[in-house]
């Protein structure tokens, strides 16, 4: 009986070591990838950190070897320096200034007005100063489709005219612009099919989209009601966060 009980805490004591070495196993390995994949984490933030400064002082190299030759060419790259910056470090955050915003479409409409010499007719309505907060790049990807669909398509007299206005912490966004003549339906791109789903997502019942297509022209009608965060609040995590090169 003796021996049939120390036969029993032998096996018992064996299987519980094998036990314990397979957690151990188990967790060395769980410790190995968390740290391969906190060092993949650390060389993505390096690259993400050094292909900035490589694009912005390539850049303002370019710029400043074209200031001599051409004025224009100068302030388009300088225009397309702040447009990036903008996208590469204000629009990690969840929210932005309307204000900064609506800075970044009016530099978008500068830079692509310089490729039209004089034909191209543009009417820009906009707030110029406002406390209301924004997600990010909520509005470029409907100025963006505005020139692809519209503008570079229209071979006389190309038009855009653009009206934001901010009643009572609602934006409300009129996009009207030339439609060529021989238009075919196209399909929306990207830009806009992503715009979409994170109208859906962040704004959810809390705003209206309508988008129309008429004989000679595209009209986009958008209203957000925008994030009653408070702005002390915002302002201290988009300040504490945001990075600068």
């Amino acid at each position: 009986m003796l021996a049939g009980l120390r036969g029993s805490i032998t096996v018992g004591g064996v299987a519980a070591a094998i036990k314990l070495m397979k957690c151990f196993y188990e967790r060395q390995q769980a410790a190995l990838l968390l740290e391969k994949e906190k060092a993949n984490a650390e060389l993505q933030m390096l690259k993400a950190q050094l292909h900035p400064h490589f694009l912005f002082n390539t850049l303002n190299n370019i710029y400043s070897f074209t200031q001599e030759v051409s004025e224009k060419a100068s302030g388009m790259i300088m225009g397309l320096s702040q447009l990036l910056r903008y996208i590469l470090y204000d629009c990690s955050m969840p929210l932005v200034p309307l204000e900064k915003e609506l800075k970044m479409i009016g530099d978008y409409f500068a830079l692509e007005s310089a490729r039209y010499d004089q034909s191209l007719d543009i009417s820009v309505q906009m707030p110029k100063a406002t406390d209301h907060w924004i997600s990010p790049l909520m509005l470029l990807p409907f100025v963006e489709n505005a020139f692809k669909h519209g503008a570079s398509q229209v071979t006389e007299h190309p038009w855009i005219s653009l009206t934001v206005l901010v009643i009572n912490d609602e934006l409300s966004m009129k996009l009207i612009n030339g439609k060529p003549v021989t238009s075919k339906n196209a399909n929306p791109g990207i830009g806009i099919t992503n715009v979409l789903k994170r109208l859906e997502l962040l704004y959810p019942d809390r705003h209206e989209l309508v988008i129309n297509e008429e004989e000679e022209m595209y009209i986009v009608n958008l209203k957000i009601m925008l994030a009653t965060v408070p702005a002390d609040v915002v302002k201290t995590v988009y300040n504490g966060t945001r990075q600068e090169i």
